[in-house]
């Protein structure tokens, strides 16, 4: 069966269960609910069903309480209340296959990319240029590639900005404008995304998208778990690696259509972060790919506090739902409720509105594609207990899960190959001493303070490139002089004679 059990509707009499379908998985979905109603456990839920049915799954643990997928859970007293309130008999504690990712490399293997993979237009996008500095920057590209100078890690591109600010007058001429304020746009913002980590998120070995599509040997579905606790707190990181991720998964996998069971599921904790502060490039990339995305096989589920969240043109491509409660404080809260509520296919039993600010915890309003791809009447449910457990675990316990990941070392050591910067360091300690100095002489420091007052005195003499010396200036002025008395004696000779 290629469905997962999400929970079980509590009639009067009677209990019926309620299913999310394989098939539709790839509709995407959303699961929203105010702080501590049971969002995280309803996508763990769903996490385990899509590993069980050997599907990848992808998640951005952004409080630490996903990483007990890794783990088997424990019967306690509130676990077996549940289940007996559920009326479950068969449960067996059971872990995920897990494998931990991190960016900065410290709870789980380092998520790395090349500038050069991420190109231009994606680029753009990650820094806000506008339409002038994009130009300029599709010409840094260019040139890059036109030379074979490897832009691998910011570090690159920096000093290819560079380079193009002291050869702009070249460059314009054979490749197209460049302006100094419009390159300094550029360094600002990637000054900027480095200082929010993106050193560490750009670089060598770059992932293989293949290693987050990977079953275990028993055929269950990795579950890849990255570490964003610290990454959440610097927005513009954070949008840079899903914005690169899904564009890289959309351009990467071939067209599927519709599948029985989709190819992978990505689920994006706490997404209202994602587009608070998001440019509205980001917005526009984030909605075409969730479109699109769909054809690939590719399912992408959002969490967050409230449906509101999340922009109304990606919101409406979510098919399947899952809302647990609102809190209807103010009116903004009141609003919210009943912008919710309109979201759900009707049930005339069930007042949509009332019943989101009356959910207990670990209760939800649930709404899934059925036959024909037909939103279900919503209903109100219990959410089912994971068989792993809820919450934190232990350096120990990721330290072993680590040391067991089917990736093994891939990742774990930086390589800073030969690059832009290497080439264009050599290419300047290659030049002439004795260029001039547009082109680079006076970068040459004087070997002492003595050097220095000798090489004054020389300048003053005998002149620079730039402005003539003193022996050439008395020697022109002498010629003048002499000149001139030539021609004066010559005119007055003839004036003598008339």
């Amino acid at each position: 069966m290629n469905d997962i059990l999400l929970g079980k509707i509590l009639p009067l009499s009677g209990t019926s269960e309620i299913f999310l379908q394989a098939r539709y998985a790839n509709r995407h979905g959303l699961i929203a609910g105010a702080t501590g109603t049971g969002k995280s456990v309803s996508l763990t839920v769903m996490a385990e069903g899509f590993s069980r049915l050997g599907v990848p799954v992808f998640l951005a643990d952004v409080k630490g309480d996903l990483a007990g997928l890794s783990q088997a859970g424990v019967v306690g007293d509130k676990l077996k209340a549940r289940l007996d309130t559920l009326g479950i008999s068969n449960y067996t504690p059971a872990a995920s296959p897990v494998v931990f990712w991190d960016i900065y490399g410290k709870l789980g293997h380092p998520v790395r990319t090349t500038v050069s993979e991420m190109g231009p237009a994606l680029f753009a996008r990650l820094l806000d240029l506008n339409d002038v500095q994009s130009g300029v920057l599709e010409i840094v590209f260019k040139l890059a590639d036109d030379h074979g100078w490897l832009l691998l890690d910011l570090k690159d591109l920096r000093a290819l900005l560079t380079f193009v600010v002291d050869n702009a007058a070249d460059i314009s001429k054979t490749i197209g404008l460049v302006n100094a304020s419009s390159v300094g746009a550029i360094q600002r913002a990637l000054l900027s995304l480095e200082q929010a980590g993106g050193d560490m998120f750009f670089g060598e070995p770059a992932l293989d998208l293949a290693d987050f599509m990977r079953q275990d040997m028993s055929g269950r579905g990795i579950v890849n778990i990255l570490a964003a606790d610290q990454l959440i707190l610097k927005p513009k990181l954070y949008s840079t690696f899903l914005l690169w991720m899904l564009s890289e998964l959309f351009e990467k996998l071939p067209e599927m259509g519709d599948l029985d069971i989709p190819k992978m599921v990505f689920f994006f904790d706490e997404a209202h972060l994602l587009f608070d502060d998001a440019s509205a490039a980001l917005q526009q990339r984030v909605e075409q790919v969730v479109r699109l995305i769909r054809s690939k096989g590719v399912g992408v589920y959002f969490c967050s506090q409230n449906p509101d969240d999340v922009p109304q043109v990606i919101l409406g491509q979510m098919g399947n739902r899952v809302q647990h409660a609102l809190r209807a404080f103010t009116p903004r809260d009141q609003k919210a409720v009943r912008s919710a509520a309109e979201t759900f296919a009707p049930n005339p039993k069930i007042d949509v509105a009332a019943a989101i600010t009356q959910l207990g915890v670990g209760e939800a309003l649930v709404s899934t594609l059925q036959e024909g791809g037909v939103p279900m009447p919503v209903e109100r449910a219990l959410i089912v207990a994971p068989s792993c457990r809820i919450g934190a675990i232990s350096d120990a316990e990721r330290n072993i899960i680590r040391s067991r990941s089917p990736v093994g070392t891939k990742y774990d050591t930086a390589i800073d190959r030969e690059s832009a910067f290497e080439m264009l360091s050599q290419r300047a300690q290659s030049m002439p001493a004795t260029a001039p100095a547009s082109q680079g002489s006076t970068a040459a420091p004087a070997a002492n303070a003595g050097s220095s007052w000798t090489n004054g005195i020389r300048d003053a003499l005998l002149g620079t490139g730039r402005r003539q010396g003193m022996l050439e200036a008395f020697a022109k002025s002498a010629a003048r002089n002499a000149g001139g008395q030539i021609i004066r004696g010559v005119l007055g000779s003839l004036l003598g004679k008339r």
